[in-house]
């Protein structure tokens, strides 16, 4: 049995210090504001830093709780520096979030430019493979080490419309699980968020009135992330926490 802290509120993250690549799309800015409002110390990387700056506007948090960078979480290196400038910032990492996504899709398997493969190849796998490489360590040390996915049903109920989309999550969700076989001796965990599609702040402002019953809202998956982060989920590693519809 790993050891619990005595939190059973699901949503205590107080000075823990969370990574979330990808924070600058779409549900990026209501998972940071979740953690934060949790009490966790926000680190964001995005690949512009206009993006990033926009992130921390509206969090609003003090300078000792919040960093933000422009990485781009394609290349190696750059992930490796993000790394290495959260822990000199903050002296641990306990956790990490991926948000980085993507979407090419609509033709028929056999049309389907492999462009599109390529492109999300990059996005969807090599980021998680990077971003779970270089933070390693830092979450396999910590008492509260966690890492989450988000990722999408057709991962597992991929369409001929959708291939390179699904194969992309499918082959992200294999390196996640594969992950939290790794973490099995120690504290840390590894997860995955399945959804739909995400209902945004922004697509609910710029679609007044219009009904999304398929897609999870943000806020629930932003629930979800901050829940396995905490020490209420101590004991889950190397599942799939499913928000869709059955």
């Amino acid at each position: 049995m790993r050891e619990d802290a005595g939190v059973d509120d699901g949503g205590n993250l107080a000075g823990r210090v969370i990574a979330v690549a990808g924070i600058g799309g779409g549900l990026g800015p209501t998972v940071a504001a979740r953690l934060a409002a949790g009490g966790a110390i926000v680190a964001g990387a995005n690949r512009g830093q206009a993006e990033v700056d926009a992130v921390a506007a509206e969090l609003g948090l003090d300078a000792e709780r919040w960093d933000g960078r422009a990485v781009d979480l394609t290349d190696e290196d750059a992930v490796g520096a993000w790394r290495d400038a959260v822990v000199d910032r903050f002296g641990r990492v306990d956790g990490l979030i991926h948000l980085v996504g993507g979407w090419r899709g609509g033709q028929p398997l056999h049309e389907e430019p492999l462009a599109d493969w390529d492109l999300l190849q990059a996005l969807l796998i090599r980021t998680v493979q990077l971003t779970t490489r270089a933070f390693h360590d830092q979450l396999a040390a910590s008492e509260h080490g966690r890492f989450v996915v988000v990722s999408a049903k057709q991962a597992q109920r991929p369409s001929n419309g959708n291939a390179p989309y699904a194969a992309a999550k499918a082959a992200a969700e294999a390196w996640t699980l594969a992950y939290a076989d790794g973490f099995k001796e120690v504290a840390a965990t590894a997860n995955i968020v399945v959804v739909d599609a995400i209902l945004t702040p922004q697509m609910r402002a710029e679609n007044p009135g219009k009904e999304f019953p398929t897609f999870t809202p943000a806020e629930h998956v932003a629930d979800a992330i901050a829940w396995l982060c905490s020490d209420a989920a101590a004991e889950m590693n190397g599942a799939r926490l499913a928000l869709t519809m059955p």
